[in-house]
């Protein structure tokens, strides 16, 4: 008798303990659930933005928007790395209105040595490059038009031929005479007598 006591109160804390484990395991999947669908609903958010920022119209309209900038703008090469923006602007201040100016740098902050230069006005790109070879810091600039970048439309420039190095130039394929009788890659040697034989 005692013995199916204790069986069932064993029986009876398996029961809580399961239902227990139960419960949990239903809060879990509850907050796994909440969870995939606040990540649904930001994705979907996101992919709204995506759609709007690639739709093909508004697209258009930026590129059109930055070749017009790009019309009104010069690149300045040769730039000294102790130039500041505001050196430059002085510098082609006399063309007309500075709206912009943008001394590249890299990763660390370093300048490249190139700089870009935005006006107010188309006409005054044609004063600017009239400064092409003009000093600044004691350096002489190099003053062009610049180009707009179109996405997607990378110059090709093909490999250069290093010329330390074998050339390593593929061959084609050949295959061995047809039907060779010397097997695959053996060539016949012919070889002169060593002496007289009159079966030749």
């Amino acid at each position: 008798m005692e013995n199916d006591d204790v069986d069932m109160h064993a029986a009876d804390n398996n029961e809580a303990v399961m239902v227990s484990e139960l419960d949990d395991m239903k809060k879990r999947l509850k907050e796994m659930e909440d969870e995939a669908a606040a990540l649904r609903e930001m994705q979907a958010k996101v992919e709204k933005e995506m759609g709007s920022v690639q739709d093909p119209a508004t697209s258009s309209a930026s590129q059109a928007n930055r070749e017009e900038v790009d019309s009104r703008s010069i690149f300045v090469g040769n730039v000294d790395y102790s130039c500041t923006p505001e050196e430059v602007q002085q510098h082609f201040q006399s063309c007309g209105t500075v709206n912009r100016v943008t001394i590249r740098t890299d990763k660390f902050g370093q300048p490249k040595g190139y700089a870009y230069v935005e006006f107010l006005e188309v006409d005054a790109v044609q004063e600017a490059l009239s400064l092409n070879e003009s000093e600044l810091h004691g350096r002489q600039l190099k003053v062009t038009a610049k180009r707009t970048n179109i996405p997607g439309m990378k110059q090709y420039r093909p490999r250069r031929s290093n010329p330390y190095m074998a050339f390593r130039g593929r061959t084609p394929y050949a295959p061995p005479f047809a039907y060779s009788p010397y097997g695959y890659g053996k060539v016949p040697r012919f070889r002169m007598p060593m002496r007289y034989s009159p079966y030749y």
